[in-house]
């Protein structure tokens, strides 16, 4: 297989041309669609990439286990937060707890930045740990998706979406009245 102009990504799935699918469909069907092409089954986590004076904000999506409503609550919320805390290694910014799944903003409260990995790692355990349902464990999906953010707009306008979240679910109908949501750290733009 050729590589496009410029390379590959190593972000990009690998397709062989000798794909079974592929090879049988007759040509007169042109390429296969993107449908029929094999999709990432993980996530790529990329370092944080730093630059002199630019902040280090990362996007930040961890879902319950088969997406169980696990989260909305006052226990579950309580547990979140006072992990965040004790997982000082990164700080929590904005923050919205939905039943299946977390939208928040990290920042690095190191430097060199220690693994995000690791940092995710150690509060889904501390939350684990102390999760007062036995029965629900395994709580959290292996993976996570991230995304650095690359200009300070950026933040607010994912802040805006992430925000909106719960109307847009249909839990509440304006988002003042979703009471799993704030702030823990303000995480501000600088360049």
């Amino acid at each position: 297989m050729t590589n496009p102009p410029g390379g590959r990504s190593s972000a990009t799935p690998k397709v062989e041309p000798c794909d079974a699918a592929a090879s049988k469909a007759p040509p007169e069907l042109g390429p296969p669609s993107k449908s029929d092409q094999p999709r990432r089954r993980k996530p790529a986590h990329f370092p944080a990439v730093e630059s002199d004076l630019r902040s280090t904000i990362i996007y930040l999506t961890v879902c319950t286990k088969r997406r169980r409503p696990l989260l909305a609550n006052d226990t579950a919320a309580d547990l979140l937060i006072q992990a965040w805390t004790a997982a000082n290694h990164w700080l929590v910014g904005r923050y919205v707890i939905l039943p299946n799944h977390i939208h928040l903003f990290c920042a690095p409260n190191t430097f060199p930045p220690s693994s995000l990995n690791n940092w995710i790692s150690f509060w889904k355990n501390h939350v684990t740990r102390r999760w007062p349902n036995r029965g629900e464990i395994p709580i959290w999906q292996t993976e996570y998706w991230d995304t650095q953010l690359r200009r300070g707009e950026s933040y607010d306008e994912k802040w805006n979406y992430v925000e909106n979240n719960p109307v847009r679910h249909g839990l509440v109908t304006r988002v003042e009245d979703w009471s799993y949501r704030g702030e823990l750290n303000v995480l501000d733009w600088h360049d």
